[in-house]
């Protein structure tokens, strides 16, 4: 395989799960999509980008349990998570930081409010949120919005300086940085349900939940990575970090990510035998919630070759192939 190309790891091979999609796609995407347009916050650029990406078309795949309303606010959410993630990508530390205070600060007080296009949106999500979200995902919710927005300045910083972290490093700062954490905490919000924190300190349930995250970083990386180069971003990427730390190449690196998400895939299998009950009353609410997650996991994958996100109008043919072949730099 030249350098030029590179071949993605088959993970649907070793996923067992089984994806669906939400009823009320066509009417919410269209909605939502609508919302994020009439605020003219993105360059006409970053706009096409959004829309060939079909972030809606992700949240069907990911809640494809989920009524109307919390549906549409799951394409909100998404689509004002794209508006952060795309605004500061192109900004150093400093400026990214200032950026997620302004998502950070509505989603934490009543009245803050800088008059920006970025806080409205945010208001206006954090509107339809608190209508069906319960106090204890609610306040977690908020603690991940704040590790969020710590990890997405550290990533400008490092990207500032040209670093590249360790695997390990990057792992921690990935769980954050990816919004998988937040995207997770809409699980409740969409069921009708509220855990309490003893959920989430059992070990099995924080392996499951951190398998499932894992999966949901390290696919996303290899299926982004092309993508990624070409904008010369590639810094915040697991296949970057691999190449760099165990100073192989890059089939080598995409090799390792379908091994490691194997691993992880019967991780999850083997944490999930082991859940404990909790009671009576609430294994059923645990249950639905580990059930979210496998549609997390397995709607990623489907909607990374279904949509034009990462591999353009190349999708269906690396579906069946799985060669991708490197995009040149782009200008910027």
């Amino acid at each position: 395989m030249s350098a030029k190309q590179f071949t993605l790891p088959d993970l649907l091979a070793v996923c067992p799960l089984i994806g669906s999609t939400n009823p009320h796609y066509a009417q919410a995407a269209a909605e939502s999509s609508a919302w994020v347009q009439s605020y003219n916050i993105l360059s006409p650029r970053k706009l096409a980008f959004l829309l060939q990406g079909s972030s809606e078309l992700l949240v069907s795949h990911a809640y494809p349990y989920a009524p109307y309303e919390q549906f549409r606010t799951c394409c909100d959410f998404v689509n004002l998570l794209f508006v952060v993630d795309e605004v500061s990508d192109d900004q150093n530390g400093k400026d990214a930081r200032r950026t997620g205070e302004v998502f950070l600060n509505v989603m934490r007080y009543p009245d803050w409010d800088d008059g920006s296009a970025l806080a409205k949106m945010t208001r206006e999500f954090k509107q339809r949120l608190l209508a069906f979200a319960g106090p204890n995902s609610y306040r977690r919710f908020l603690m991940h919005c704040d590790d969020y927005v710590n990890a997405v300045a550290r990533e400008a910083e490092y990207r500032e300086r040209g670093e590249v972290l360790s695997v390990a490093a990057f792992q921690t700062l990935r769980r954050e940085n990816s919004a998988i954490r937040l995207c997770f905490g809409l699980f409740e919000f969409c069921l009708g349900i509220d855990l309490p924190d003893v959920v989430f300190q059992d070990e099995h349930f924080m392996t499951l939940y951190w398998a499932a995250a894992d999966m949901v970083c390290w696919s996303n990386d290899v299926y982004s990575y092309n993508m990624e180069q070409a904008k010369g971003h590639t810094g915040n990427n697991i296949v970057t970090v691999l190449m760099q730390e165990k100073a192989i190449g890059l089939q080598a690196s995409s090799d390792l990510v379908g091994v490691h998400f194997a691993d992880l895939m019967s991780r999850f299998v083997e944490a999930k035998k082991q859940l404990p009950s909790f009671s009576i009353g609430l294994d059923d609410a645990v249950a639905k919630y580990v059930e979210a997650m496998q549609h997390w996991v397995i709607g990623n994958l489907e909607w990374s070759f279904e949509s034009q996100r990462y591999f353009g109008t190349e999708n269906e043919r690396v579906k069946e192939t799985l060669v991708v072949t490197l995009n040149p730099a782009e200008d910027n």
